[in-house]
């Protein structure tokens, strides 16, 4: 197996989704992931402490470059438009890779009540990084909470649309597109 081979990870999570779009979450195992990526068990178990986590692989840069372009945004920035800044540097980082595993991926988290879960549990730490950063800004936590859980919802609806365009655009204007639909749907709240 060429476990010393460069990407390891990246073949890690291709091989998984793959075979959870083909048999399910529940009837793959870390062997068969770990052999459809050309690597060893021990070589997964390095990089993943489950396979459960395959699905989360880059929470923790996501949330960081979300926080650094909320940091980053110009002084005076509104919470939303920090927020929007976040939601830009965190979707440059997203590879053609991703696109191509997205609808399997969001297929796969629709199938199983477990990676739903951990898809939930996803959301809550990137509307947490994202409200740190805002309250670090200066914004009151409530309405930091808010413009956060906001920003999540828009990553999520971006990419959504993103995995499903035909079109040559990027993700950021999706996210973006994303946030200026929910901003005006916020109005209709009262």
């Amino acid at each position: 197996m060429a476990r010393w081979e460069p990407g390891a990870r990246e073949r890690l999570v291709v091989a998984a989704v793959e075979l959870f779009s083909e048999q399910g979450y529940d009837e793959t195992t870390v062997a068969q992931i770990a052999e459809r990526a050309g690597v060893t068990k021990s070589t997964f178990f390095r990089h993943f402490p489950d396979k459960r986590e395959l699905l989360v692989a880059g929470q923790e840069t996501l949330s960081r470059l979300l926080a650094e372009g909320i940091a980053e945004a110009p002084a005076g920035s509104t919470p939303l438009a920090a927020v929007a800044a976040g939601l830009d540097r965190a979707s440059h980082a997203m590879t053609p890779v991703s696109r191509e595993l997205a609808p399997r991926l969001t297929a796969a988290v629709a199938a199983s009540a477990e990676l739903r879960e951990r898809d939930a549990l996803k959301s809550v730490g990137l509307a947490a990084a994202m409200t740190s950063a805002l309250v670090e800004r200066g914004v009151p936590d409530p309405t930091a909470a808010l413009a956060s859980e906001l920003g999540v919802l828009a990553f999520k609806r971006g990419y959504a649309a993103w995995a499903q365009a035909n079109s040559g655009d990027d993700l950021a204007w999706h996210t973006r597109a994303a946030l200026d639909e929910l901003r005006a749907a916020s109005t209709a709240l009262g």
